[in-house]
């Protein structure tokens, strides 16, 4: 068939999903239709539902992305589909776009389907929600998670006093089990109850030796005391 009724339909089927797809996602979401072999290329939108996203009307002229389509199948090249891709409006909006080729009756690229979905109210909430999570990345650093008891508090300051040696208590020399222990000192670790015993036997050293370690860095803190 090659009179033409095939285009018309195919166009006319072009409209009803260009129709359906912007009433689904609302007034946020324009869709349009464009006549690759239209004979006058400043006029080249057949349809378009939600014009008032990108300010344009049916009978309006082609986006860059269509102009240059069109001067690529006047030499006789192929055209891809583009899919989510971002572009902006005039007046500021981002839009995530998509850009379909359809063919016609002949077999050849006739008409290019478009959606522009303005996201600009997503990106100021997702800006918003970006600030409002910000973290200070060295509080962050020492606390990772929030302990349901003091137990797993003290359990999670010696897994971090391990890891700012490196290496397990077991091969740790004197100096090292120092640092650790001076680590949890600092972090309060022995305000908690019964938590000198406890670091004690972690680190298979004796509470009289854990005393006299905290002492060591005292004296450090305070060389003329």
């Amino acid at each position: 068939m090659r009179d033409g009724r095939t285009n018309k339909m195919i166009l006319e089927n072009l409209i009803l999903l260009a129709d359906g797809v912007a009433k689904h996602f609302g007034s946020d979401c324009e869709v349009l239709i464009h006549d690759l072999k239209s004979e006058d290329p400043e006029s080249t939108i057949l349809h378009i539902a939600n014009g008032s996203v990108s300010g344009r009307q049916k009978g309006d002229g082609p986006s860059a992305i269509v102009l240059k389509t069109m001067r690529a199948l006047e030499r006789g090249e192929d055209v891809k589909s583009r899919l989510c891709y971002m572009t902006k409006t005039k007046d500021g909006r981002i839009l995530k776009s998509s850009t379909m080729f359809i063919r016609g009756e002949d077999g050849e690229w006739r008409y290019q389907f478009g959606i522009n979905y303005d996201i600009s109210i997503y990106s100021d909430i997702e800006e918003g929600i970006r600030r409002m999570i910000s973290m200070d990345e060295d509080v962050t650093k020492e606390e990772k998670d929030i302990p349901n008891s003091v137990s797993n508090l003290l359990d999670d300051l010696i897994e971090q006093s391990v890891a700012l040696i490196g290496k397990q208590p077991a091969l740790m020399t004197k100096d090292e089990k120092v640092r650790a222990i001076s680590y949890l000192n600092e972090a309060g670790a022995f305000l908690i109850t019964k938590s000198g015993d406890r670091v004690a036997n972690y680190f298979g050293i004796s509470k009289f030796t854990l005393y006299s370690y905290i002492d060591v860095n005292k004296k450090k803190e305070n060389p003329g005391s």
